[in-house]
């Protein structure tokens, strides 16, 4: 089989926000941005890397959803507990500094992990956690 991963979603709640932290502070390039107002989805990703995206997607817009589910996925985004990814840099230290100079929330600083990977967590606006592996 031939497969890769292509795009992965994370919700957003406010478009640019969103937006201004995955650019500005994360550096990712944006390939798409449409739709309007809070209903915009917004394809970014890393320069260089120009078939792996991530799509920032306005949450529970899915018809199937029920207002229960929306309910609990907005209870879950509000704590911080419904959408995560994992990334990874070379220099761990510097991309924790200039996230943290962007003003992401902090979760938790470089730490060595005692299953043998070193990362860093973030909070990007919509309450998503953002950890970042140390590549060795």
């Amino acid at each position: 089989m031939d497969i890769t991963i292509h795009t992965t979603v994370l919700p957003h709640t406010d478009p640019d926000a969103s937006l201004a932290f995955y650019r500005d502070v994360l550096g990712f390039e944006v390939r798409s941005d449409v739709g309007q107002g809070t209903m915009r989805w917004i394809t970014v990703g890393p320069e260089g890397q120009s078939d792996i995206s991530l799509l920032l997607a306005p949450p529970a817009v899915d018809p199937g959803i029920t207002d229960n589910e929306r309910r609990t996925i907005n209870e879950m985004m509000a704590k911080g507990t419904y959408g995560w990814i994992l990334l990874a840099t070379r220099d761990l230290d510097a991309t924790f500094e200039k996230v943290q100079a962007g003003d992401a929330e902090v979760v938790q600083e470089p730490t060595e992990q005692p299953y043998g990977i070193r990362d860093c967590a973030f909070r990007d606006p919509a309450g998503n956690l953002v950890r970042i592996q140390e590549l060795r």
